[in-house]
């Protein structure tokens, strides 16, 4: 598989292009929305807890400081059944924005 931006710089550098196939039939991604952060744990704290959990998401933070409906980043998970994808993504996505403490 080439990603997007490994095919980008082998068209401009006039390379044969990869093939940009599927790691999966789908994709799943959820946004990461700070709450309010009073007793929550650090971010990283939970980060390797969800990350130990279920070892097959991605997690993308932006490093932005944590503040009620802001986004903080998002979930990315792939694999073959679209409704398990959802719950394992909206599951981190909510541990980590402290919105379920499990």
């Amino acid at each position: 598989m080439t990603s997007q931006f490994e095919n980008h710089l082998r068209a401009v550098l006039d390379l044969p292009l990869g093939a940009p196939d599927l790691l999966a039939p789908y994709a799943v991604m959820v946004n990461i929305v700070g709450q309010d952060v009073d007793g929550l744990p650090p971010l990283h704290t939970a980060l390797r807890h969800v990350l130990a959990r279920d070892p097959g998401l991605r997690v993308h933070l932006y490093g932005k400081e944590i503040r009620p409906r802001r986004k903080l980043g998002h979930v990315t998970v792939v694999g073959d059944d679209v409704q398990v994808l959802l719950e394992r993504a909206h599951h981190a996505a909510d541990y980590l924005s402290g919105a379920i403490d499990e």
